[in-house]
């Protein structure tokens, strides 16, 4: 279908990337730890889930939690992750790299877009961490990359919808804007009409128990320790949902 809306779907498991296929997802992000906001999946992840599903898989390049504004070291962990990442069978990478002023630093962004290539580069909500989002726009497509996944600069895109909806205006279809945070089936037909975009991105993360029987009562491995027994998974049926209130308009 031509005029059919891209969904792009995050996800951190091998189980959610398979949900996210069958429910109709034309692409997912493939991340780990999305308690940090998503970090660089392991080689194996990447693997098996390339193994596992036929739709798009543009992999996360960030190499830790926190900003976006990297060190040498970190600069070259990325490089690296995105070689792996082409060599294991990606169609895309996703980065965002800021200066220690909120700008988006041009030349290191464009030597990882030049790095990823032939595959597609989307610039993250690094995007909406920055000083200013309409001079970004434009810094964002002096790199090269394909799209910015944004959120108007707000918490959630519909609550940047109007932003979004600007930004869209603003990029004259030289790059694509994808909107992504807070979209779901109740709000996504909503988004696409009122902002013009052609592809949204959703995490759409469900909270279910572990498999574990034994709890212990006084001890957690991680900081949340409300999560210890918690997994937060990709629901086939709402991914099959948002598909079809974006795609019946």
């Amino acid at each position: 279908m031509t005029d059919e809306i891209l969904v792009e779907i995050c996800v951190d498991s091998v189980a959610s990337a398979m949900a996210a296929e069958r429910g109709g997802a034309r692409r997912i992000e493939l991340c780990s730890d999305l308690l940090e906001g998503g970090i660089t999946p392991s080689t194996g992840m990447i693997e098996l889930v390339r193994g596992k599903v036929a739709v798009a898989i543009q992999v996360m390049i960030r190499p830790r939690g926190g900003d976006f504004c990297y060190d040498a070291d970190e600069f070259e962990i990325m490089r690296r992750d995105i070689a792996v990442a082409k060599s294991l069978g990606a169609d895309g990478v996703v980065f965002g790299v800021l200066d220690a002023d909120g700008k988006v630093n041009i030349e290191r962004s464009r030597r990882l877009v030049e790095l990823a290539r032939p595959l597609e580069v989307t610039f993250h909500r690094a995007f909406d961490m920055s000083a200013d989002l309409f001079r970004s726009l434009e810094d964002v497509y002096a790199t090269g990359a394909n799209r910015i996944l944004t959120s108007g600069g707000q918490p959630t895109a519909p609550q940047g919808l109007e932003v979004i909806a600007q930004l869209v205006k603003a990029a004259k279809g030289r790059i694509a804007i994808m909107p992504g945070s807070g979209i779901k089936a109740e709000n996504a037909r909503r988004m696409v009409t009122e902002s013009g975009v052609r592809e949204i991105h959703a995490g759409l993360g469900s909270s279910v128990a572990g498999p574990m029987r034994f709890r212990h009562p006084q001890l957690s491995m991680g900081k949340a320790s409300e999560r210890e027994y918690q997994r937060t998974v990709v629901l086939e049926e709402n991914v099959r949902s948002l598909c079809q209130a974006v795609n019946l308009l």
